[in-house]
């Protein structure tokens, strides 16, 4: 017989899986853990995973490989944590498996693909002033075991991000040296410590204030994040950046017919294509390989972000991994 605290346990573990809420502190299980896996079909798993930096379970698109012993290519949300925050897509959908054709792209391909859902205006970093935004603890610490023994991996990870998260891909290899053989950063933002003001903006949209992400703009750890400053340490990382010169509209955005000139998305593209030149240019000074491809038109759209991810993996992720 079920005995009733099992069943009250079983209930809370499925509506925080569900919400993504946080326990309470008495409730916080010990490690992280994988409290639930949905199959939405045979080859696309949601997994939930409680993060005990975090105190709350977060819920994770996974892209099954076809066969045991395959890398894993992780793929970080927008500022937005893959919510439309103003539009009418259900929440979870403004993701990288609701925009892009993940299942096209990779069903021939033997790799696990896995996106975190959530974290919106998290920058997807750790926050020294709050507790409830630990992304990068979470993506360099907790998760990646669990996906190596859930999916029987074989150890070897990428990471790619788009806009705001583009820059912590590259971060990533950085704080965490050694757990991701190859980066992408689509449109990403990679000056983060030069250009505060906007990181602040952009955070501000959102009511967060960037002083609790890494302390006053300007300090040190503004700098230990920003790749633009820490280029020697991507040494043996596969490294690949893009973005789009003009910030024009063009084919590779996939607009409807009329959409107009995407004003707010070229202004944006333009101020990523400074920031990804920059950091080219830092590397290339630090004798760092990596490759950085500057697109003719692509106005900040997930049409663009979807043609860098396919392209990179095509240069630069799929050969680190060897898959």
């Amino acid at each position: 017989m079920i005995s009733r605290g099992r069943i009250v346990a079983v209930v809370i573990a499925v509506v925080t899986a569900v919400l993504g809420v946080a326990l309470p502190a008495h409730a916080q299980p010990q490690g992280a853990h994988i409290t639930g896996i949905e199959h939405v079909n045979d080859r696309w798993d949601k997994v939930s995973v409680f993060s005990p930096s975090m105190n709350k379970v977060i819920v994770n698109d996974v892209f099954k490989a076809p066969k045991a012993g395959a890398p894993t290519f992780y793929l970080l949300p927008g500022i937005d944590g893959g919510d439309d925050l103003d539009g009418p897509r259900p929440p979870g959908t403004k993701s990288w498996f609701g925009m892009t054709d993940i299942q096209g792209f990779f069903a021939n391909k033997n790799v696990n693909v896995v996106s975190p859902l959530g974290g919106a205006f998290s920058w997807y970093t750790d926050w020294v002033a709050d507790p409830g935004k630990q992304y990068q603890t979470y993506m360099t610490r907790e998760l990646p075991p669990l996906i190596n023994a859930e999916y029987k991996t074989n150890g070897r990870n990428a990471v790619g991000g788009l806009s705001s998260t583009g820059g912590t891909a590259v971060d990533y290899a950085v704080q965490a040296p050694g757990l991701y053989r190859a980066v992408g950063s689509y449109s990403g933002f990679l000056t983060p410590a030069d250009n505060a003001q906007q990181v602040a903006l952009t955070l501000g949209s959102g009511g967060a204030s960037a002083d609790a992400m890494w302390g006053p703009p300007g300090g040190p750890l503004w700098i230990a994040h920003d790749p633009s400053k820490n280029v020697a340490k991507l040494a043996g990382t596969a490294v690949y950046v893009a973005a789009s010169g003009s910030g024009n509209v063009g084919a590779v955005d996939r607009l409807p017919d009329g959409f107009g000139p995407n004003i707010t998305g070229g202004f944006i593209e333009r101020i990523i294509a400074d920031s990804t030149r920059v950091f080219a240019d830092s590397a290339a000074a630090a004798g760092i390989p990596i490759t950085y491809i500057v697109r003719p038109d692509g106005s900040h759209t997930w049409g663009l972000f979807e043609s860098e991810m396919q392209e990179s993996w095509n240069t630069t992720i799929g050969p680190a991994l060897g898959a």
